[in-house]
């Protein structure tokens, strides 16, 4: 926040301290869990008409033929007959047979999140009706509402869309095989993202040979459609800025309403603190967030974290100004070479694309 001029005699009003992650402890109570399943602001305008393919690559041009299909086929009454129907004692129609959902497979940074949000957009019934979020997001609301009510929630919606779709954990594999199941028997039409064929998730993350049945199954809730191409994010623009030093960080930090100012190796720590279902909260109002001392991540387990909070601040446009090391040297060559490269690259990109738009808040 600017500093203000003082009245005659006055001593000058210093600047507002900015704000602190660190400091923040979030409560988020379910019903903000559930209503908050639409797309984030960052993909609130989109549509399949705002998304430019490639024209080096016809599988994203072939995406937006099948997705607008997709939605148009989606138009009309519920599929399972729920509302009053059920309430005469009608039968509930037979599941569909085959797949349910589209599931678009692909790099990161070549779209998909775009794509489904506008799937989300163009899909003809009330937002109410339809839902969207992270696949971290949707496993969280189960943790919120528990697996029944969930099921209840959800079972009225004509669409449910799941970005970033990945199984981390068995615990993930058999929840989420049996949520699907259950909605695509009430006629919930699903549609997911991932950097992962389904029927190859998990694999080098825990023994998914051991959940064979449960990972198979949640393929045969997909049609795959497959998107190539280079990472959007960076396509035609210059390279990142190197990072900045410490002194023009703070400086940034205190002169940008609503910015926050957190040394990075105690954020680390702090987000260990706080669920993951409430990093959205965490970035709250935020205009800009400024990290000091920017380290390589000591572990997978806070490289994950801190990845789940790169997508929150993606998805809410929120720059990111550090001094340290760049962002490409956040995560070790192990790490990058695991079975959650796909993730970490992810965040490398979203976190390069943020640094690039808080290059504008440096003033020399």
């Amino acid at each position: 926040m600017s500093s203000s001029t003082a009245a005659p005699g006055q001593s000058p009003i210093a600047e507002a301290a900015p704000l602190s992650l660190c400091a923040r402890e979030p409560h988020v109570p379910a019903d903000r869990l559930v209503a908050e399943m639409v797309p984030p602001p960052r993909f609130d305008s989109v549509r399949f008409d705002t998304y430019i393919p490639d024209p080096n690559q016809p599988s994203q041009t072939e995406a937006v033929r099948v997705l607008s299909g997709f939605a148009a086929g989606l138009g009309g009454a519920h599929a399972s007959g729920a509302g009053k129907k059920r309430w005469f004692g009608r039968a509930k129609p037979a599941p569909p047979t085959g797949p349910r959902g589209v599931y678009l497979d692909g790099g990161y940074g070549v779209g998909k999140t775009h794509l489904l949000a506008s799937l989300w957009h163009a899909t003809p019934a009330a937002p109410e009706q339809k839902a969207f979020g992270t696949f971290v997001e949707l496993t969280n609301l189960v943790g919120a509402l528990g697996f029944q009510q969930t099921v209840r929630t959800l079972s009225g919606h004509r669409l449910l869309c799941i970005d970033e779709f990945e199984l981390d954990d068995p615990g993930d594999t058999v929840l989420v095989s049996s949520l699907l199941a259950r909605l695509v028997d009430e006629g919930v039409a699903l549609a997911a993202t991932s950097n992962t064929l389904p029927g190859k998730l998990g694999e080098g993350r825990f023994a998914s040979a051991d959940f064979l049945r449960e990972i198979q199954g949640l393929a045969t809730h997909f049609k795959s459609l497959r998107i190539d191409g280079d990472d959007y994010r960076h396509r035609g623009l210059p390279e990142a800025p190197a990072p900045y030093s410490e002194q023009q960080v703070t400086k940034t930090a205190y002169a940008t309403e609503g910015a926050s100012l957190d040394d990075f190796p105690h954020l680390l720590d702090h987000l260990a603190r706080v669920h993951p279902s409430r990093y959205g909260a965490l970035t709250d109002e935020l205009r800009a967030v400024c990290l000091t001392d920017v380290t390589p991540v000591p572990d997978q387990s806070t490289a994950l974290r801190l990845v789940v909070l790169a997508d929150r601040l993606y998805d809410r446009e929120v720059p990111v100004l550090a001094s340290g090391v760049p962002f490409d040297q956040l995560f070790s060559e192990d790490m990058l070479n695991g079975g959650y490269r796909k993730k970490y690259f992810r965040a490398i990109s979203r976190l390069t694309a943020l640094a690039r738009d808080a290059q504008s808040l440096v003033k020399p």
